[in-house]
């Protein structure tokens, strides 16, 4: 069993891979949390304290709210535009070996056993080789073959390692 596609990856995709990779860890869920209850607090101390706490927490709100999501889609895109790398498409081989990586004459393999972990998310596939980076797949460009991967991946990955929707896109 094997699937082999090439894709490209863009300022799209990088900024859910990001929002991805920074709403999921603890330091995330804080910062929502943070933003709400100071929203929260505003709310509830609005008339009680003067004028300027109150607009103090709601400004203090956006920024923990909408401030992370904002940076992250402009790092994004200078990502995405300033590496050459990522504005070239990527061959992928996935197979019982491993995933094969390749652009032009440079490849990279990542065996079963090297494979961090592999989630997948309403849009994305990503294929991390340590706690931080990942190839990013966008789910669009396996169509049919996503669930070759899902089977290869389940074949060869324990169980605590794989994050996977079993359904199409």
């Amino acid at each position: 069993m094997s699937v082999e596609f090439d894709t490209n990856i863009t300022e799209k995709d990088m900024y859910r891979f990001n929002l991805y990779h920074a709403y999921h860890g603890m330091q995330g869920i804080m910062a929502t949390l943070v933003g709400v209850w100071v929203l929260i607090t505003a709310v509830i101390t609005f008339g009680k304290v003067s004028t300027f706490y109150t607009v103090f927490y709601v400004v203090l709100g956006i920024v923990f709210l909408i401030y992370v999501p904002a940076n992250l889609y402009l790092r994004s895109k200078k990502q995405v535009r300033s590496s050459e790398v990522l504005q070239q498409a990527l061959h992928f081989r996935i197979d019982e070996k491993g995933v094969h990586v390749s652009q032009g004459e440079e490849t990279g393999d990542l065996t079963w056993k090297q494979i961090y972990k592999m989630v997948s998310t309403k849009n994305n596939l990503l294929i991390y080789s340590n706690r931080i980076n990942a190839y990013v797949i966008p789910r669009e460009t396996l169509g049919e073959k996503y669930e070759t991967v899902v089977a290869l991946a389940i074949n060869h990955m324990e169980g605590y390692r794989l994050k996977l929707n079993p359904f199409r896109v």
